[in-house]
């Protein structure tokens, strides 16, 4: 189990550049597997869930060839499908949630996709049925084996239809999309989600020749097409790591800007960060954040109430930065409550920032008060341990403001969505030391 060691209190200072999205990578490279021509990606995190996901393919017969940092070039022309039964594949598989994504592709190319029951964050239940349901409206059948927790589909050719989704699911909509597109007639998804990394899957599949009509919006209409052909494609820059180095200026008052970091594509971000305070500037495509010398003050609601941050499907406030605009909160002038409405177990960890000094009261699994110090009061460093990716890094983010030495545990959660954090972390004046 790995660990980081951090002296906090120090301001930091300079530019740092997202990672290509994560999100976004587990749902492209899945992709692959829907056409036997080449498939060029470019701006591929290298991050542990990712590794994983490309290591599980190239393992399923995949051709995989590394051309650069970040750029990769896949060809599946020769699919080993007795992998899926094997097990290997039943170990591998349980260890990844983005492996889930495999299914539609393989279901849609050659008529059946297996899988185990996805693993990644204890952050609540995050279930299966909205995959499973689009598939079997579009004509397959589905059998579960509950000793192995081992989940199956297979079809001789789907059908398009018309389907109202239980639930606005990223990767449950990305899943049937990869289905739909090779399917006989015309699909309609409605409810279906339509963040920005959908819309760039979406992008992709169009360009290999797939016909989907919508995107962008909670209809997305599709007409089958018999086979798809290769492309290239360039990830976007990840949301989540942007709004995280948001969070860690303000928390330790430092100016940074955050790089090419795609406006067009942040909906909310920047919104909700500023409504508890802190000044987000636009310079082109970058993000400057000033040192809040003087603290940041949270915003009421225009009747003087406390102001509610929750989290919704796209275009709402993603769920994944929550944890980090509560970690913001706890030193901002102020109060506010935190809602997390997605996952019932994500606010867990704020018992770490209790011990850390932070006023904050654990209304239920949901919602968290959080009464803010206004750095009259810093947090105090403390050993804790990571519970999952996004606590992870609100966690270090609090390390970094504190005064004194801070230990985080099972740091191989935060390595699971933060490529190379404490290089990065140091280039910018962190004083953070990786033991192993």
């Amino acid at each position: 189990m790995g660990t980081f060691k951090i002296e906090g209190g120090h301001q930091l200072k300079g530019d740092i550049t997202p990672q290509g999205a994560k999100n976004e990578a587990l749902q492209i490279l899945c992709a692959v597997l829907l056409t036997p021509e080449e498939v060029t990606i470019t701006n591929i995190p290298d991050i542990v869930d990712v590794n994983k996901l490309i290591k599980l393919l190239s393992n399923l017969g995949v051709k995989v060839r590394k051309n650069g940092t970040g750029s990769y070039t896949f060809k599946a022309d020769d699919v080993n499908l007795n992998y899926l039964e094997s097990p290997e594949f039943k170990e591998e598989g349980k260890g990844l949630r983005g492996s889930i994504m495999i299914v539609g592709p393989l279901l849609a190319r050659f008529g059946k996709g297996y899988i185990p029951k996805p693993g990644g964050d204890k952050i609540g239940r995050r279930r299966l049925d909205t995959h499973f349901e689009g598939f079997i409206n579009l004509g397959a059948k589905f059998r579960y084996n509950k000793e192995d927790h081992f989940y199956g589909v297979e079809a001789d050719r789907l059908q398009g239809t018309y389907m109202l989704l239980d639930e606005a699911s990223v990767t449950g909509t990305a899943n049937i999309v990869m289905a739909a597109v090779l399917a006989e007639g015309k699909t309609s998804i409605y409810n279906a989600a339509c963040e920005p990394y959908l819309q760039q899957l979406c992008k992709m599949l169009n360009r290999m020749g797939a016909k989907i009509t919508g995107v962008g919006s909670n209809l997305l209409e599709i007409e089958g097409v018999d086979a798809l052909g290769g492309t290239d494609h360039r990830m976007l820059p990840d949301m989540i790591e942007i709004g995280s180095w948001i969070g860690l200026a303000a928390m330790t008052k430092s100016e940074l800007t955050i790089k090419n970091v795609s406006w067009d594509d942040l909906g909310q971000i920047p919104n909700v960060f500023r409504k508890v305070g802190i000044t987000v500037e636009r310079k082109g495509d970058d993000i400057f954040i000033p040192a809040h010398k003087d603290g940041y003050e949270i915003q009421n609601y225009i009747d003087g109430s406390i102001l509610t941050i929750s989290d919704a499907p796209w275009p709402g406030f993603t769920p994944d930065l929550l944890s980090i605009i509560l970690v913001v909160a706890t030193q901002a002038r102020g109060s506010a409550l935190i809602h997390q409405k997605m996952f019932e177990s994500r606010l867990f960890f704020v018992d770490k920032l209790i011990d850390m000094g932070a006023k904050i009261i654990l209304c239920d699994p949901h919602r968290a008060t959080v009464i803010g110090h206004n750095f009259e009061s810093p947090l105090k460093a403390t050993t804790m341990t990571s519970p999952d990716i996004r606590a992870g890094i609100s966690l270090l983010i609090a390390a970094l403001s504190a005064k004194g030495t801070s230990t985080i545990h099972n740091i191989e959660q935060i390595d699971r969505g933060y490529e190379n954090i404490d290089d990065r972390l140091r280039a910018i004046g962190a004083k953070i030391t990786r033991v192993n």
